[in-house]
């Protein structure tokens, strides 16, 4: 989509040394190219399939502190980068974002307090006064400028409600010219309307239909079988 402000990635493995836990890492070790295809693109796997650092490197590519925030924070309490952000290079659109944030669920904690003691003007609330899922929620929605905007776990926090209310937030975020790129597990946000969905399980990054991802599919197998599920597995 010529509209979309980041239009594709492409790793060169060249960037990345022979010995990298990266060339590890199945779905990613074959990629050369993705290409992103909605204004909402959800990354899928099971841990430890390579979906977040991907989505980490094409953060710290696009300008963003590598533990989250705006382009505007620059802070490190911890040096976990992968390095995989040398090596790709971003295919952006003819649209330049009015506004972005990278937000890691693991280090929201580090993000609110650099904002506290370092980039609050003033306009912006004290994240550490609410409860932790409405402090996260509230930094989601704070912003409704047309931007480029890249989540990793958003859902760790919310409830299922809180989870709707952000899925609201990013379809009309979406609707209205921003562009989300999200690493998530929550069956409800992968239902986002009109979202591309990426599977990174099975050794490469594909296409996966909604009802194909495994986030639906257990889900939905226990909730349709709770109490034969649960006797199964307690057995095991």
């Amino acid at each position: 989509m010529e509209d979309l402000f980041l239009r594709a990635v492409e790793i060169d493995w060249g960037q990345v040394p022979r010995d990298s836990y990266l060339r590890g890492i199945p779905a990613l070790r074959g990629l050369e190219r993705l290409e992103f295809g909605a204004a909402a693109t959800f990354l899928v796997g099971e841990n430890g399939s390579g979906k977040s650092t991907l989505l980490e490197a094409l953060a710290v590519a696009a300008g963003f502190n590598a533990e989250g925030g705006t382009r505007n924070y620059h802070f490190s309490t911890y040096d976990d980068v992968s390095g995989l952000s040398g090596a790709v290079r971003l295919i952006r659109g003819t649209r330049r974002p009015d506004a972005g944030y990278f937000f890691r669920a693991e280090s929201f904690f580090n993000v609110a307090t650099a904002l506290v003691r370092d980039y609050n003007d003033g306009s912006a609330p004290d994240y550490h006064a609410f409860s932790h899922g409405e402090s996260f929620l509230a930094f989601l929605q704070g912003s409704d400028r047309r931007g480029l905007y890249l989540m990793d776990e958003p859902e760790a926090a919310l409830s299922p409600q809180r989870q709707l209310t952000l899925l609201i937030h990013i379809a009309r975020m979406a609707r209205e010219g921003s562009q989300f790129i999200i690493a998530s597990h929550s069956p409800i946000l992968l239902g986002t309307p009109e979202a591309q969905l990426l599977s990174f399980d099975g050794g490469a990054v594909r296409p996966v239909a909604y009802e194909d991802t495994d986030s639906y599919r257990v889900t939905r197998l226990f909730l349709e079988n709770r109490e034969l599920m649960l006797r199964r597995l307690l057995e095991e």
